[in-house]
């Protein structure tokens, strides 16, 4: 899935593009509505991320311009203005959704799988599993071998993407940015800590253990193999 990304401050669009990219997308930056019109009419981009104040020509005239065009792809507009009819102008142009800064970047990732999985026309699994353990999204509902576990929201959001992403090593970063939504501070050990407390809810008294260290890397969860039959 590439994801065009339409923002002229700096900070935010880089913040956004390495978000985005962790989350496994591809990802491309323009930094003012001329360059993001081009962008998005020549690369046909699955979805574009679209800020309103920008230099040249807006991002109302942007989004004018695609439809101009016929290109209907889709797009969310994430701007500083939170007028309601700032939000109605951008619906009523044809924008699919409409964000407010600051924004969560959990947030921001939710919204654009939900807008991309409208656009795939497919049903996105709302329980997630791996060995015995179960995540159910729409009741925010965890439990092991039918033991229900009773987990904060950021518990929660950190076992839904140990989860999503399970067999794969997540480095501190990719954690620290889409549960926390900040850039990860070597001097803390908040993730440490989350993940310690996680483990003891998820782990103790089950087996096999799922959530695993990978020493200098970062954290995976992850259902061991089994043992092969013997001859």
């Amino acid at each position: 899935m590439k994801i065009l990304i339409v923002e002229d401050e700096t900070k935010t669009g880089d913040y956004l593009r390495q978000g985005l990219r962790e989350a496994g997308y591809a990802v491309e930056l323009a930094r003012d509505g001329a360059d993001g019109l081009h962008l998005a009419l020549e690369g046909d981009p699955d979805l574009v991320i679209l800020d309103v104040m920008l230099p040249g020509i807006d991002g109302w005239q942007v989004l004018r311009g695609l439809r101009r065009e016929g290109r209907e792809m889709p797009v969310l507009f994430l701007s500083a203005r939170d007028a309601v009819e700032d939000r109605v102008k951008g619906l009523e142009l044809g924008a699919d959704d409409y964000l407010v800064k600051p924004f969560s970047f959990s947030e921001l990732l939710a919204r654009v799988r939900t807008i991309l999985r409208r656009g795939r026309g497919g049903p996105e699994a709302t329980v997630l599993r791996v060995a015995d353990l179960e995540l159910d999204l729409l009741r925010r509902r965890v439990t092991r071998a039918g033991q229900r576990i009773e987990l904060t929201a950021k518990e929660f959001s950190l076992l839904e993407l140990l989860m999503r992403r399970h067999g794969e090593v997540l480095p501190r970063t990719l954690i620290a940015s889409q549960v926390w939504d900040m850039n990860f501070d070597s001097d803390t050990n908040v993730i440490e800590v989350a993940v310690r407390r996680l483990r003891a809810k998820v782990d103790e008294g089950f087996a096999p253990r799922l959530i695993q260290t990978v020493r200098g890397m970062g954290y995976v969860l992850e259902a061991p193999d089994p043992p092969e039959p013997s001859p």
